[in-house]
């Protein structure tokens, strides 16, 4: 059983406020045009291996991966422009390919993922924040994958 509850935004899209359901494999409506995902929706979930997400989705908000230990499939969408702080924190999966939208990497978006051995930044990536990726042990500087000019905190890699 998967489950979805939303709400229309401003613009007429439509926003992901939450999400009840058992199943492994995740696939998010395409019934309307959803933009944002929003805060903690498949917080906790360590049943989930995979989530589909439309690429009209823009925005994923704080804590929406958060404890998906054992995610290990997802493809973030191609409009991605915004993560917010903690978008990611203790997921389970291996490697991300950010879109090209997406200019920067918020604090703590990727916190203790264990499991992040890569990550390729889009062609728009343009700041990684301090603790960005702290705690993602197996993830090193030589497997981030970026285009000149990213501005990286020195601190990008550093637990708090």
């Amino acid at each position: 059983m998967q489950e979805f509850y939303f709400k229309q935004v401003d613009d007429g899209t439509f926003c992901i406020t939450g999400y009840v359901g058992d199943e492994a494999e995740v696939v998010i409506p395409t019934d309307r045009v959803y933009t944002i995902l929003s805060d903690r929706i498949f917080r906790g979930h360590s049943e989930i291996t995979s989530i589909q997400i439309p690429d009209t989705v823009t925005d994923i908000g704080e804590f929406v991966f958060d404890g998906c230990a054992n995610l290990r499939q997802l493809t973030l969408p191609s409009q991605l422009k915004t993560l917010w702080g903690l978008s990611f924190v203790r997921c389970g999966v291996e490697e991300f390919v950010l879109p090209d939208q997406l200019r920067i990497i918020p604090p703590f978006a990727f916190k203790d993922c264990k499991n992040l051995r890569r990550v390729v930044c889009g062609a728009g990536l343009e700041k990684i924040y301090s603790w960005a990726f702290g705690g993602c042990d197996l993830l090193t500087e030589e497997n981030l994958i970026h285009g000149p000019g990213v501005e990286i905190s020195p601190k990008a890699f550093e637990r708090r």
